[in-house]
């Protein structure tokens, strides 16, 4: 939810602790002098604050009006709306690149502070389609031209596609990449999106059950905690007599429900109606309750480097605008909240839109759904970041899985079922995290985040025979287990969810030399439904090559130092057998593994 920049420019990684509470403010402070009208050689900037009604509550929002020299009545020209990033305002770095961006290409622009972010009002709502989303329609209404900013100012300038409804599209990343599709879903003047690095469930991107999504999964308490504290600092970090920023002493700048949401993750208890009310919460500010009510032509821009947003969340919200008929189109670059900026991919801090893969892609996007340039080349429907060769790999749509290895009960992971032998083998948790895949706080208060590892005894692996040729991934595995824990089956019937057990899947590189990769840190936390049954975890999807003589691991478990774990001991066993063993089915678009 944090500013649409990579991690190693700082932004997308303020978490927890009051220290980097500090830092995106400073980073989002409104510029100094921004009280006037300012003008550049190629467009105008005016500053302007809008009262909107937003959740009960009356809003001002402190926004700024771009304008390219040369657009006026008789001129005009479509318009681009943005926000910033979770933490940010209209002045940080990458919101307004945004508007100096699109007003320099000839689109007028209007940047505005998020509610609750900035000088603009009211609390923080987690981008709620009935609050942020009818705050941007109000902003969408300035841009038709029927109505005027609190200083009487009007335009007249933004191309319209008749009485009331302007030629608009929107663009941002994080926060300010969820609330296009809040926007999006309540005003369908909005005429195309460019979402970047954004969820489509809160409940998964909070608390993430891999295997299913109607059990509480298993609390990403540093990345929620850190927007927590940073969210509730708000008042006191941007000083405001506004009494629309101020809930109450015991949650001070959320609304409600999101307080209780964060409250009830860290209580580590799951109990029924609770929960229940949390999860549907969650989801109810989240696409996923409201995508079908999109019908604007949508390109999706997610990161790889990713474990706040993952790709699985863009994958979700782009099949279903896809299977509903909006066109849309699906982009896996290589930043995201973890970092991963690469040279020449999209900056929008650095205004490379021509130079860039993406930055050409959405200067296309909006170019025919914005000036209606029916010739606009938009591009495949997929396209992926390849950082072992140049470019980009392109395809009609996701690559489905294509290979089928199976567990075997020595520890190898296999290609066909005859080979897997018969066995066993058992590992247990420990009452403090004994694997380690991240640290969101490491990179923002300067520390060296270590290796990802796992303690002997805490988790178990399968491992493949070296490869014979390169084998490249584009996709998310899936693997299916099937686990023996009697301590969890005697409790796991009690009515609160935190009784089930918790284990991670994720998947290694390994070297010939020994050196283990988990790609992009990502990992799959499961809080196993019934440990009766067998299950299925959906792995977080990666790009990513396996060179010549390295092999796959597929690791379980016992806990992460990134999310909560079990609650008390709860030994876990895995049993193979040809004719009954795990598997783990893999999105291979070349290569096979033998």
């Amino acid at each position: 939810m944090s500013r649409a920049v990579p991690r190693s420019r700082t932004a997308l990684a303020l978490v927890a602790g009051a220290a980097a509470l500090a830092a995106p403010l400073a980073l989002a402070a409104p510029a100094s002098g921004a009280e006037a009208e300012a003008v550049t050689g190629s467009y105008t900037v005016t500053p302007l604050r809008f009262t909107v009604e937003a959740g009960g509550r009356s809003c001002a929002v402190d926004a700024d009006l771009y304008r390219p020299t040369g657009v006026d009545a008789g001129h005009p020209a479509p318009a681009v709306l943005a926000t910033n990033g979770f933490g940010g305002s209209k002045s940080d770095g990458s919101t307004d690149a945004i508007g100096k961006a699109f007003a320099e290409r000839g689109y007028v622009g209007l940047v505005y502070s998020g509610l609750g972010f900035g000088k603009s009002g009211c609390l923080i709502s987690l981008d709620d389609p009935e609050i942020d989303g009818r705050a941007a329609a109000r902003l969408v209404d300035f841009l038709a031209g029927g109505r005027a900013a609190d200083d009487g100012t009007r335009v007249d300038f933004v191309t319209r596609d008749g009485a009331g409804d302007p030629r608009v599209g929107m663009i941002g990343g994080s926060y300010g990449g969820a609330v296009q599709l809040a926007a999006a879903s309540v005003d369908r003047r909005i005429d195309a999106l460019v979402p970047l690095i954004t969820w489509n469930d809160l409940a998964y991107s909070l608390a993430p059950n891999a295997a299913d999504r109607t059990t509480p999964g298993v609390f990403k308490w540093q990345w929620a905690n850190g927007f927590y504290l940073m969210g509730e600092g708000q008042p006191l970090l941007v000083p405001s007599l506004d009494p629309s920023r101020i809930n109450s002493l015991g949650c001070l700048h959320f609304v409600s429900d999101a307080c209780d949401t964060v409250r009830l993750l860290n209580s580590g208890r799951y109990p029924g109606a609770e929960t229940e009310k949390m999860l549907a919460y969650a989801r109810s500010v989240s696409p996923v309750s409201y995508v079908d009510r999109v019908t604007a032509p949508t390109l999706i821009v997610q990161g790889q480097a990713d474990t706040l947003f993952n790709l699985n969340e863009a994958r979700a919200t782009y099949d279903r605008l896809r299977e509903r008929g909006v066109d849309t189109r699906m982009i896996w670059q290589s930043w995201g909240h973890s970092g991963g900026q690469k040279p020449g991919e999209l900056d929008l801090g650095q205004g490379n839109l021509e130079s860039s893969y993406v930055g050409q892609r959405v200067l296309a996007w909006f170019d025919r759904y914005l000036r209606k340039n029916r010739t606009a080349d938009t591009g495949p429907a997929f396209a992926w970041y390849r950082d072992w060769r140049s470019g980009y790999g392109t395809a009609a749509g996701v690559p489905a899985l294509s290979q089928r290895l199976y567990l075997s009960g020595d520890g190898k992971l296999v290609d066909n079922r005859t080979k897997v032998a018969r066995g066993s083998r058992t590992y247990s948790n420990w009452l403090f995290p004994t694997s380690h895949s991240e640290s969101s706080l490491a990179g923002t208060i300067g520390l060296p985040d270590p290796r990802p590892y796992d303690t002997p005894g805490t988790h178990l692996g399968w491992t493949s025979a070296p490869l014979t040729g390169p084998v490249d991934l584009v996709g998310a595995p899936k693997a299916t287990l099937k686990v023996v824990s009697p301590a969890t089956e005697r409790m796991q019937g009690s009515g609160d969810a935190a009784d089930k057990l918790v284990l991670f899947a994720k998947l290694y590189d390994l070297a010939p030399d020994g050196t283990r990769t988990l790609v992009n840190r990502l990992v799959a936390p499961v809080r196993v439904p019934d440990v009766t049954r067998p299950f299925t975890v959906e792995l977080p999807a990666v790009v990513h090559r396996y060179e010549t003589g390295h092999r796959l691991e597929l690791v379980i478990a016992a806990s992460d130092t990134a999310y909560s774990g079990n609650r008390g001991i709860k030994p876990v066993t895995v049993v193979s057998a040809p004719e009954d063993t795990g598997t783990l089915e893999l999105p291979l678009i070349q290569g096979r593994v033998e």
